[in-house]
């Protein structure tokens, strides 16, 4: 199941999308398409998938090559979740299994011919036919169907309940989350995936990436979630100013090495930026002086047949301040036996907890575990709940959900997202609104489309770039990155560790969470009442203490409790309090459901002790850095040489002649394998890089 893209183009108007795009997907391609906002990502995924024809350029498969393609979300074609049919969740699943089910009909067809046939010759071929269109549907998981439909919408976050509701019952998000179940239970040889995280929590995510490691055809990937790309993507295709480029490794690699190579294009980009202003300059200063024309028309010339460096949009820096946080007392929240529940099932009960000012808090657990409900009792627009949330002195909170798009601008008189932001802008910040709206997606002319018009990704941004405008020191965010870029996301990742407020948040996306936060607290849903634990450590060392429990087998009883002391694990507030340990911290209310998980102590190192550590530990960085900043450097001649090579082959005066083009494929393999080795050395060393960063 192979697919050949040849020297495919496409351009919009007077601008050119793709030029000249040559891409290989064969069983087995792992790998992540890259590139700024427009750069053209989903146009080339749909000229791959056959629903939008190149201008010119060759797309050609394999027979009987399958391909799947999920578009992102707003964009499923007519029909595709079967919303307005009346299908039910698992008949809508089932007709995944369509193209299968002919072959089936096909089948029992030949099964009636061989019962009537007395031809032995004509028997031998029917025979023949009927072994082959077993073995297909043997091989396509036909017969076992029900069990993989069930596996795979499991997975995907349904219950068993959900299986006959009709499609058309459930919300935009769950309806994109069937889309991805039918485009997975196709089993297609090539998949392509546009955003497929989307309105997915971290446990489906988590199985998504689990399935795609198993999956034996190729793939193509579309995500603004880099995490979910370092663990699908083997190699990584990135599409800048029309032209398509391949990077061996993982996100990270492809990030590394792109570092490297965008240093140097800064640095060209600011030389001819400097070339360029100095001509202007001159040609300014002598464009009407006769004795100069000769000089003026030459540099006029020069600069029109100067082929222009252009800085792809995460180069261009944007640093986005927010307003300063107001200043408040030290205690910022104070939850006092918070409960909630829906019909007869509770999602939180007897919930306690005291936040400091200046915490950055992430709540996790399973779906319908009461993250999204505890945000909104925090934010004063959940009701019907037990307890009380109390602000500290002084506080001042803001709210944002994905329902925040759909009041935007109700009531207001700005008619545009640029109005908008610059009314909610303090006056300080008015000079920056460009810079702020463009780091939040909206470039270029997109600051003047009428907010009647916004899409609903489009509207949540300016909701969220809006709120963070105003001066607040608790932001309560749900969902904050949905919808944004990695660029973006770097940039309002930057601003909130920046914040010197409160943040309590809610995110699908592991690299945000574990840059972000200092505490979590774990919301964990049961039969029983909910229970709760906070982790005075941010997401990544809430995950480590997860898996180490996981490891030793300890659990918690029926009541939520904590472990047992001697494990270590967990400590009560009332032991806390009770602790001569004066490094363990009482909390400054009472938690009585709310397990608190520290770091275990260890005997202070003495001065001599402590320099001689710090020594050695700068010698072994530097050591590693240096090796790093080596096998990148080999990596990057390694790809210079690649393409020097693929150059090569394109010429005619090569692949004319056998022997030629036989010499530099062989020179090629050899270039594939070296960077193969050198990128399993970069990730070796880059990970013990890693590792010793985290001691220091």
């Amino acid at each position: 199941m192979r697919l050949q893209c040849s020297s495919v183009s496409l351009a919009f108007g007077d601008r050119d999308i793709l030029r000249d795009v040559n891409l290989f997907v064969s069983p087995g391609t792992r790998a992540a398409l890259a590139g700024a906002n427009g750069s053209g990502k989903t146009t080339l995924l749909k000229i791959i998938a056959g629903l939008l024809p190149p201008d010119s350029g060759e797309i050609s498969a394999e027979k009987d090559c399958r391909i799947s393609y999920l578009p992102q979300a707003g964009m499923i074609p007519d029909g595709a979740d079967d919303a307005g049919s009346g299908k039910t969740l698992w008949e809508t699943a089932d007709g995944a299994f369509a193209a299968i089910a002919a072959l089936a009909e096909e089948k029992e067809r030949i099964a009636a011919l061989l019962q009537r046939s007395a031809d032995d010759a004509g028997a031998a071929s029917l025979l023949e036919t009927y072994h082959r269109l077993e073995e297909n549907l043997e091989s396509s998981g036909y017969y076992r169907r029900d069990a993989v439909i069930a596996r795979v919408l499991a997975g995907l976050g349904f219950g068993a309940e959900d299986h006959g509701r009709a499609v058309r019952e459930f919300s935009g998000g769950w309806k994109m989350r069937i889309a991805l179940a039918k485009v997975l239970l196709e089993n297609p040889g090539i998949l392509l995936l546009d955003e497929p995280t989307n309105y997915l929590d971290i446990e489906a995510r988590a199985w998504l990436e689990d399935w795609l490691k198993g999956f034996r055809g190729g793939y193509i990937l579309v995500s603004h979630d880099r995490y979910f790309l370092d663990v699908t993507a083997a190699e990584v295709y990135e599409l800048f100013q029309g032209k398509l480029k391949r990077y061996a490794g993982n996100y990270s690699a492809y990030e590394k090495i792109r570092e490297q190579e965008n240093e140097n294009l800064v640095k060209r980009y600011a030389a001819q930026q400097e070339e360029i202003a100095k001509s202007e300059a001159l040609i300014r200063r002598f464009r009407y002086k006769a004795s100069k024309a000769a000089m003026v028309q030459e540099r006029i010339k020069k600069l029109e047949k100067m082929e222009r460096i252009e800085l792809p949009e995460s180069l261009k820096k944007i640093n986005v301040r927010f307003p300063p946080a107001p200043h408040s007392g030290k205690t910022a929240l104070v939850l006092k036996g918070i409960g909630k529940s829906y019909g007869g099932r509770a999602v939180l009960s007897g919930l306690d907890l005291s936040l400091d000012a200046g915490e950055k808090l992430v709540v996790a657990g399973r779906n319908g575990a009461g993250k999204s409900t505890l945000l909104r009792i925090i934010a004063g627009t959940g009701g019907g709940h037990e307890g009380e949330a109390v602000y500290g002195a002084g506080i001042a909170a803001g709210y944002f959900s994905q329902d925040s798009a759909e009041t935007l601008g109700a009531g207001e008189r700005a008619q545009t997202p640029l109005e908008l932001v610059e009314a909610a802008a303090p006056t300080a910040l008015v000079p920056k609104v460009r810079d702020m709206l463009g780091a939040f997606l909206f470039r270029g002319d997109d600051v003047y489309k009428p907010l009647s018009v916004l899409s609903g990704g489009e509207r949540g941004r300016l909701a969220l770039l809006r709120l963070l405008l105003s001066p607040l020191n608790l932001l309560i965010l749900d969902e904050p990155t949905n919808h944004l870029d990695l660029a973006s996301k770097d940039i309002l990742l930057d601003a909130l560790r920046a914040f010197e407020g409160t943040v309590v948040f809610v995110s699908h996306d592991r690299a945000f969470m574990e840059a972000l936060s200092t505490k979590t607290l774990e919301l964990r849903a049961g039969t029983g009442p909910s229970r709760a634990r906070l982790f005075y450590g941010g997401y990544a060392y809430y995950l480590e203490r997860i898996g180490r429990e996981e490891e030793n087998g300890t659990a918690e009883n029926d009541g939520g409790l904590e472990a047992p002391p001697s494990a270590g694990l967990a400590i009560s507030p009332r032991q806390e309090a009770a602790s001569p340990n004066p490094a363990v911290r009482a909390p400054s209310s009472g938690l009585a459901p709310v397990i608190l998980v520290k770091a275990g102590q260890s005997r202070p190192l003495s001065a001599g002790e402590q320099r001689e550590a710090a020594k050695r530990r700068q010698t072994l960085l530097r050591r590693l850095e240096k090796r790093e900043a080596e096998i990148l450097g080999e990596i990057e001649k390694l790809e210079r040489e690649k393409a020097a090579l693929e150059t090569d082959l394109s010429k005619s005066e090569v692949y004319s002649f056998g022997e030629k083009a036989k010499a530099v494929k062989a020179a090629l393999d050899n270039n594939a394998a070296e960077l193969e080795a050198k990128t399993a050395a970069w990730e070796a060393a880059a990970a013990e890089l890693e590792a010793a960063k985290a001691r220091e």
